[in-house]
């Protein structure tokens, strides 16, 4: 260890000497730990070891006044995005406004929401052509030219600073373009490159592992490895063949990926969703996801972050059932990222809409164990990616009996829910069905929320005409508002998806484009409506009324200390079609996700959170689709 720190201080400005010597002491035994678990048997160990903590202290030292100054405050204070007042937003950047200077004077937006976090979606330099939406990157270093320039990202990250917002990036760890610059090396013939892929001169070792592998995408990209002719070789092509997988056994990957990282974060960047975390380790007769040493990986980044940019914040983009995701926050002694997604709660919470009882969201919120110190789950309604039911495969067996009654298969209960989502069986829903790797499992569903929810099938008049809500709007509306209410309220960092506060509906233009047909996760990516955008203050309107509901939400919870992060939940009994989560001794939501009056008996007198001039006691009736916040009357 003494040893090993010299290589970091050597690097890092003498004024700084003491500040990293003390994070050294406190993360570097974890880091070293995780690293000789992973590389230690490599040849030539310990002296790539001094080299990557050396290259570490270079980019501690870059960070600049400003950088250094929230490191030191979020480092005192490492719950700092556990409150009730913290509120995300999540967008592309072209969709929201354009390029980032445009994102930049949407900020007023973002502040009139209440948003401390803004998570931009792929941002950096995209292959050229298709390019999965930007998940497809071709350079680490260097911003989409369509949307500005790196001078452009840094401004933007101190006007999002200034104003008190976070902004979140994607850091795509599984894979690159392959017109990327190593990519393009490999296929040049660098040796050290090449080692930097999975390649196979023949098909023999890529046939052995696709016996135990899924698809990611069965339809549009079936099959896991692509032959490049370039290089006579079969590389691992886990999404699409022009997305190469990193062969993140190689100790080289690690540094590079790093010092990637972290200059990411020393142009600003405060929070990284981790992208395809489950896939980076590769083992055969598995289906290489949720390896030891993928969680290794990620313990590792997060040590090095908290040596040299300890304000920034990993989060786990591991969409995998909830008995898999409690791994991703890592242990007390070696923890991992800060925050994971929520994916089963998001997708029990559609389902119970859909079977109109509560017993999906219910299973999920009984499942969901408690956080671990400064960490969170991240809850949300939407995103630009589908609603995958198969992480719910546990949750659909658990409650063989259904609403009716009747015993269900798991698998056709999940496939009912996709189809209703789909417009089946006159269902109120406006969605599509998205491609799956099991024949046998349900497939995802896409679609914005509102127009799931129903808000499309319901228009019958135009955005901007100032009528009164109709009945089935009006349902729309409190299917919308309880999907928001429980993302809220769960205990989590909520984050809305583009145009969810606003009542925006599909866009269909995607099947115009021969290059997006194909993928009907393009339903919920629309640009930003700029008419509703502007009725938004407008009760006359439906983005008005929208608008105005969600922000009575994010308002009344901002007072609620009880829907913090960390506050403990538990449930209450209920009937089947009722979800009465309790947040400490003194706040109740109740949710009715059916479409019929339920009763339910409280225990004292309750005020209402949303209608503060209301109280609730003994028995009473909760509407159809509705939701109520109540607080103990003192």
């Amino acid at each position: 260890m003494s040893s090993s720190i010299h290589h970091l201080l050597n690097a890092v400005p003498e004024g700084r000497h003491a500040e990293a010597g003390r994070r050294y002491a406190v993360h570097g035994p974890a880091l070293r730990s995780c690293l000789h678990s992973l590389y230690g048997a490599t040849p030539g160990f310990e002296q790539w070891y001094g080299s990557l903590l050396a290259a570490v202290g270079e980019l501690h030292g870059a960070r600049s006044p400003a950088l250094a100054a929230l490191d030191t405050a979020r480092a005192a204070q490492p719950d700092w995005f556990l409150g009730q007042q913290m509120l995300g937003y999540c967008s592309y950047v072209d969709r929201f406004g354009g390029d980032l200077r445009g994102v930049a004077r949407r900020i007023p937006h973002l502040q009139e929401l209440g948003v401390r976090y803004l998570h931009l979606l792929p941002f950096l330099k995209m292959r050229e052509g298709e390019n999965d939406g930007g998940f497809a990157v071709a350079s680490f270093e260097q911003v989409e030219p369509r949307f500005g320039s790196n001078a452009d990202l840094e401004a933007l990250t101190a006007s999002l600073r200034e104003a008190g917002i976070s902004l979140c990036a994607d850091f795509i760890l599984n894979h690159v373009a392959d017109d990327h610059a190593w990519a393009r090396g490999a296929c040049e013939g660098d040796e050290r490159l090449r080692s930097f892929f999975h390649l196979f001169p023949d098909r023999a070792q890529p046939d052995a592992y696709e016996r135990t592998l899924g698809q990611v995408f069965p339809q549009a990209a079936p099959g896991n490895f692509t032959y490049v002719p370039a290089m006579d070789a079969w590389a691992w092509t886990t999404f699409y063949p022009y997305q190469w997988d990193l062969n993140w056994s190689n100790p080289e990957v690690f540094s590079a990926m790093a010092g990637t990282l972290l200059r990411l974060a020393n142009r600003g960047i405060e929070v990284f969703r981790l992208d395809s975390t489950a896939f980076l380790w590769k083992r055969e007769g598995t289906n290489c996801m949720n390896q030891p040493e993928a969680h290794l990986i990620l313990q590792a980044l997060r040590a090095l972050t908290s040596i040299a940019a300890p304000g920034v914040l990993l989060k786990a983009e591991a969409i995998v059932p909830m008995r898999e995701l409690p791994a991703y926050f890592g242990q007390p002694k070696q923890p991992e990222c800060h925050i994971a997604y929520h994916s089963s709660l998001m997708a029990a919470a559609w389902g119970s809409l859909a079977e109109q009882d509560a017993g999906l969201v219910r299973s999920v919120v009984e499942g969901t164990p408690a956080l671990p110190p400064n960490a969170s789950w991240l809850s949300y309604v939407r995103c630009h990616d589908d609603i995958g039911w198969n992480v719910l495969r546990a949750e659909a067996a658990e409650a063989a009996e259904g609403a009716a009654g009747r015993a269900r298969d798991p698998q056709a209960r999940l496939a009912a829910i996709s189809r209703f989502f789909a417009g089946a069986d006159g269902s109120y829903a406006r969605g599509e069905a998205f491609q799956s790797s099991d024949p046998h499992a349900a497939h995802g569903s896409n679609g914005m929320a509102a127009s799931l929810a129903g808000l499309e099938g319901a228009s019958s008049v135009s955005s901007g005409s100032s009528v009164p809500i109709s009945d089935a709007e009006g349902m729309a509306l409190r299917r919308l508002l309880l999907l928001h209410g429980l993302a809220l309220s769960f205990g989590a960092l909520p984050v809305l998806y583009m145009g969810d506060e606003l009542g925006q509906t599909n866009d269909y233009s995607f099947r115009e484009r021969a290059d997006r047909a194909m993928d009907s996760r393009w339903l919920q990516r629309p640009m930003l409506d700029e008419q509703r955008c502007a009725e938004r203050h407008d009760n006359g309107t439906q983005a008005g009324r929208v608008y105005a509901a969600l922000r009575t939400l994010v308002a009344a919870r901002r007072h609620l200390p009880a829907l913090a992060a960390g506050e403990p939940r538990s449930l209450l009994p209920a009937p089947n079609a009722v979800l009465a989560l309790q947040r400490g001794p003194a706040f109740l939501a109740l949710y009715n996700f059916s479409g019929e009056p339920q009763q339910f008996t409280l225990a004292g007198r309750w005020q209402d959170c949303l209608e503060p001039e209301q109280s609730h006691e003994g028995e009473m009736t909760i509407a159809p689709w509705a939701m109520l916040w109540l607080q103990r009357d003192k």
